[in-house]
């Protein structure tokens, strides 16, 4: 068991290096995710505005292309690494190695996380795990060009079946595995933190969602990417060793029959990547649940409505997530009986679902509603992920996912719910956390300007791409051009592309206002949103050791908004009974 005095504390940093390089304090360590996670982000949009680009106008000349032109093969290499870089490297790390690291500890009453050097390890070993994967743009023969997914035997087999599958695809693997280890360390963490470095009164009843949502989100990175990390290893073993794992016998690639590779299986493969990857869903959503939950109560000055409902919504999320990964695979000839019970699950993941919405919808009802940026993103992760819910809805029954399955309808759904909801939540975070992280505040009208226009833009950019799945439109074409049936639906491609320039240009207002804010933004008071949990009770930025050696005691819970008879509308955890003015 880790304790207060030997979990979590050291002594203060001592020159450039160890302060901000090679730092163990925690909150040096959220920034750095967050910063990684930020210049992650516009190398994926990148990459997703050269896809767009190319699907309009496929004979465009663009850079980083072999004569200018984008080849089939360089297309699905895009599709690859813009997927692998926002699933791990953004919707993964910003919300939990961000966001989590800098406030989990402050807000339990902790001096640092409970293995500060071991958090120091997982952040450089994130870091490792992206330079791995960018170094795959530079190898011979490009990167990968298999998917996020990496399905075997395409990326089983090696440079045979097609460009990138050789070097490229073995850096994807390495880099995937690192991150693996990575998030291993970093739940590890979280798990001890959360347990066992609570301040006194700080019960499990009295912890913020959003502390809530990143210890199960650690508990799910535990179970999933451990899954993950073992499949990686049994593909590399495939790629360099000569095993067959997920390579079956009897296949032709290119005139040539592969004989030195017989009797495995790739189903095996997406059984394992998927029992991973359904969790992962909820690895990049929870977070932005607790978030969301959090300024919901702290912007309406209200108490979350049914605060054990939200919990037990989120452990139940947790657990379900799961028992569904097979509705990934209702394609791949399972049995209509394996099917029908992972259509049942699916469907049961949607009522603790349908129970924080509801209970978002109670916290803000007859609430005193203030409308700050981040309460916007709060509510706009709301409206993203019940748009994005009630697609999955059609995906769950398997005679409609039998069509819609290769369809753009699966991109709009996922790019909502798990995508574009998260990121969401991202910036709530950022416009809640920032005067905390930074000691300065973000412009307020740059940000709603921001939001608005990427609120509308993701709207135009997704919706649309159901109406294309719906009308049978494959995904992962690179050129459309030459498929007749698929003609009266380019002026919808070019609609999502202007969509999608216009998204894209938003955040770099986002960026904008984040550079000019940490050199000119106004000074950030201790506690300018008036909340109630421990990180606001300390000054902007906290001091090394968070509480400046004095050690907080909680008296309540973290949503004391509107009690009646007090003198302010909220009352801080830490506030003593006897301290708490009355109104007169």
């Amino acid at each position: 068991m880790v304790t207060h005095e030997s979990g979590g504390h050291h002594h203060p940093p001592t020159g450039f290096i160890r302060k901000y390089v090679f730092s163990i304090d925690h909150k040096v360590i959220g920034i750095q995710y967050w910063f990684l996670a930020l210049f992650s982000v516009f190398v994926g949009m990148f990459l997703s505005l050269l896809m767009r680009l190319h699907l309009v106008w496929p004979n465009l000349k663009l850079p980083f292309t072999a004569s200018g032109v984008m080849l089939p093969e360089t297309y699905l290499a895009l599709v690859t690494m813009h997927g692998s870089i926002m699933v791990f490297m953004v919707l993964t790390t910003a919300p939990q190695g961000g966001f989590g690291n800098y406030a989990l500890p402050i807000q339990i009453g902790a001096e640092d996380m409970a293995f500060p050097i071991l958090n120091m390890l997982s952040f450089w070993t994130t870091f490792v795990s992206l330079m791995v994967l960018v170094a795959a743009f530079f190898v011979t023969g490009g990167p990968p060009i298999g998917g996020w997914t990496a399905y075997p035997p395409l990326s089983a087999l090696g440079q045979i079946v097609g460009p990138g599958q050789g070097a490229g695809m073995t850096l994807w693997v390495i880099g995937v595995m690192i991150f693996c280890l990575a998030s291993l360390l970093g739940a590890l963490n979280f798990i001890a933190t959360t347990v066992d470095l609570r301040a006194k009164g700080m019960t499990f009843g009295r912890l913020p969602l959003t502390v809530w949502s990143w210890l199960i989100t650690a508990i799910l990175g535990l179970l999933a990417f451990g899954v993950l990390l073992a499949a990686c290893i049994l593909l590399l073993l495939d790629r360099v060793a000569g095993t067959s794992f997920f390579i079956p016998g009897g296949l032709v690639v290119t005139d040539t029959v592969i004989t030195w590779h017989k009797g495995g299986s790739p189903l095996l493969w997406q059984h394992l990547f998927w029992f991973f990857g359904h969790p992962e869903v909820y690895i990049a959503i929870l977070p932005g649940m607790g978030v969301a939950s959090h300024l919901l109560s702290t912007f309406s000055r209200k108490p979350v409505f049914g605060y054990k409902a939200m919990v037990g919504a989120m452990l139940a999320i947790g657990f379900l997530g799961f028992c569904v990964w097979g509705h990934h695979m209702f394609v791949s000839g399972m049995s209509p009986y394996s099917a029908f019970a992972f259509s049942i699950m699916t469907m049961t993941i949607g009522v603790p679902s349908a129970i924080k919405t509801f209970n978002w919808l109670g916290t803000l009802w007859g609430g005193k509603i203030q409308f700050t940026t981040a309460m916007l993103f709060a509510l706009g992760f709301v409206s993203l992920f019940v748009t994005g819910g009630l697609s999955g809805l059609f995906l769950a029954q398997p005679s409609l996912d039998l069509y819609l399955h290769d369809t753009y309808f699966v991109v709009a759904h996922f790019h909502l719910i798990m995508g574009v909801a998260a990121i969401f939540g991202i910036f709530a975070a950022t416009f809640f956390w920032f005067p905390k992280m930074f000691g300065r505040m973000l412009s307020e009208p740059l940000g709603k300007i921001h939001f608005w226009l990427t609120f509308v833009g993701v709207y135009c950019i997704f919706m649309p791409m159901h109406f294309l799945g719906l009308a049978g439109h494959p995904r992962r074409y690179a050129d459309t051009t030459g498929v007749n049936f698929l003609a009266p639906l380019h002026t919808v491609h070019y609609f999502i592309t202007i969509a999608a320039f216009f998204t894209i240009g938003a955040q770099l207002i986002f960026l904008f206002n984040v550079i000019y804010s940490l050199i000119a933004g106004p000074k950030a008071s201790a506690n300018p949103w008036n909340a109630t949990t421990l990180e606001w009770s300390v000054a902007s930025p906290p001091p090394f050791d968070n509480f400046g050696g004095r050690i907080p005691v909680v008296y309540r819970g973290a949503y004391e908004f509107s009690v009646p008879d007090a003198a302010e509308d909220f009352i801080p955890q830490d506030l003593a009974p006897e301290k708490v003015g009355r109104a007169h």
